[in-house]
């Protein structure tokens, strides 16, 4: 495998920099969209007189949409281009707003789920590949990694403050809903309805895509094209050695830190005061995010520490993320417990760029949107069973229990990323 030349901002050329700069803006919009919501989904979900189990069964179908529809439409991406796969990502999106505040009936709820399941499904692998082809075309065969993580640091920032803002608008603007006959909770959800809007415009003038044949000919060619394209990039993956690795290693890690990720508020919440609980768990969950972008902000600079050996910088990070995810459970004062989960978002931060400068390396152009398509289908499956399977635990021991048994899968995937390290080692001489 080639090694790539060293990052340095200040000497990439001027295509370089502002493709960099373009992809930061785009991400952010799109990711803030997405937080406003985020922030106030359940809230708005048991105003609309759903309960615990109902809304479960809405994020179900969001998980089954996207995870059914991941790879055919990362190969349609491949097939007809980028762009108008992420514009109807975004179409896909619009429609799930709409459908969400037109209703409070358990049935169109779920179709709204869907739309964003599916929204999401295409978005996945799409202006992700775009970035690192363009990238490359603009700066050859420099390290992609710090530009990755830059495009990172504002995407969780985007979320961040999309978060802060979505929580912040039911108590600002609630009122004057409630006068209209909204509940105090679309006022978030009208944001996001703008600003996906504004992300449709950005993503029609600034981001450029060497057109491809948008006929219906040319499109059900590309559709025809979509077997071929997964089974092409799902054998890549199982002969590929290096692939192969990576993915079970994500899988690990997704099967580990998604069952944090999700249950951290309910295992939090009972150390506060229940007059500001909620109020603290909306910062905590900002913070979350902003942690999450200065750990991307850190990767470039921590991979300097290891030589730029990617692998073994993020067999570092799932190690580090092992002890820390079990000092996390076991905290029991709060300010102890915000402090750890901190130092864990770091640590998630610091390990997505050096896992995708690995797959990005070993696929080629034709099938980088699939690839990516199927890194995320696979980590959604880990994510997915590690909740069944943590939850579980927690359910018959306790939270604390289930995530330090949760932390064994990280110490799996640093085991199978060090072997990755020795691979990749052999492979260089």
């Amino acid at each position: 495998m080639a090694t790539d030349i060293e990052f340095s901002y200040g000497t990439l050329t001027a295509a370089a920099r502002r493709h960099i700069r373009v992809f930061q803006i785009h991400q952010f919009l799109d990711r803030f969209a997405m937080g406003l919501t985020v922030a106030v989904v359940a809230l708005a979900l048991t105003d609309r007189g759903m309960d615990l189990f109902q809304i479960s069964l809405l994020f179900g179908v969001y998980s089954l949409t996207t995870m059914a529809m991941e790879l055919p439409f990362g190969g349609l991406a491949d097939s007809i281009g980028r762009k108008p796969v992420f514009l109807t990502a975004v179409v896909a999106s619009v429609i799930s707003l709409v459908l969400f505040l037109s209703t409070s009936d358990f049935n169109v709820l779920a179709l709204s789920f869907a739309f964003i399941g599916f929204g999401r499904a295409l978005r996945s692998g799409t202006l992700d590949a775009w970035f690192v082809e363009t990238f490359k075309a603009a700066a050859p065969d420099v390290d992609v990694q710090p530009a990755l993580a830059k495009a990172q640091w504002a995407n969780a920032v985007g979320l961040a403050l999309g978060a802060v803002l979505g929580g912040l608008l039911p108590d600002v603007l609630g009122g004057v809903a409630t006068r209209l006959g909204f509940s105090i909770y679309d006022v978030s959800y009208v944001a996001s309805f703008g600003v996906m809007l504004g992300v449709f415009v950005f993503t029609m003038v600034a981001i450029f895509e060497k057109p491809r044949p948008m006929n219906v000919p040319a499109l059900r060619h590309g559709f025809a094209r979509v077997p071929t394209v997964i089974k092409d990039a799902s054998l890549l993956a199982l002969r590929h050695p290096t692939l192969s690795i990576l993915l079970a290693a994500l899988a690990f890690f997704l099967m580990a830190t998604n069952p944090v990720e999700v249950i951290w508020p309910t295992h939090a919440k009972p150390m506060l005061d229940d007059g500001y609980a909620n109020t603290v768990i909306g910062i905590v969950t900002a913070t979350y995010f902003f942690s999450i972008a200065f750990g991307a902000f850190l990767s470039p600079h921590i991979s300097r520490v290891f030589k730029r050996r990617h692998a073994l910088t993020l067999a570092a990070a799932f190690a580090c993320l092992a002890g820390v995810q079990i000092a996390l459970a076991w905290q029991t004062e709060i300010i102890g417990f915000v402090t750890v989960f901190i130092v864990y978002s770091v640590i998630l931060g610091v390990s997505e760029t050096p896992a995708s400068s690995i797959l990005h390396r070993c696929v080629d152009d034709r099938q980088r949107s699939t690839m990516l398509s199927l890194r995320s289908l696979i980590q959604q499956l880990g994510g997915a069973l590690g909740l069944v399977l943590v939850g579980a635990v927690a359910e018959v021991y306790s939270t604390p229990v289930a995530w330090s048994v949760g932390a064994v899968f990280l110490v799996v995937a640093a085991i199978l990323i060090l072997v990755l390290v020795k691979r990749l080692a052999v492979d260089a001489e």
